[in-house]
């Protein structure tokens, strides 16, 4: 799921949700995507495929653990501390 959602977005009008909610369900969880349905150019709502709704309420779960976030902080820092190399020197140290 690591991905920017938005390109994950595609749009629906409301009769056609209606009409076929199922179908939608199953074209969005194949295409890894979901349906923001719409009605006279307003925003309803959104379809949301069960693996891709279990993906977004973790990643949120794990965003709001204290305890997660310390060890993000702590491995930003860990690799600021540490010595980088330019493309350029990496190619050299390789041989290339």
């Amino acid at each position: 799921m690591i991905q920017q959602l938005i390109n994950d977005e595609k749009f629906t009008n409301v009769q056609t949700a209606q009409a076929g909610i199922t179908k939608l369900f199953t074209q969005a969880s194949k295409g890894n995507h979901f349906y923001r349905v719409m009605k006279n150019d307003t925003p309803l709502g959104v379809l949301i495929p069960n693996d891709l709704w279990e993906d977004l309420t973790e990643e949120l779960e794990m965003l709001s653990s204290p305890t997660y976030l310390k060890i993000i902080q702590e491995a930003r820092e860990e690799i600021t501390n540490k010595q980088t190399f330019s493309l350029d020197e990496v190619k050299k140290q390789l041989g290339f």
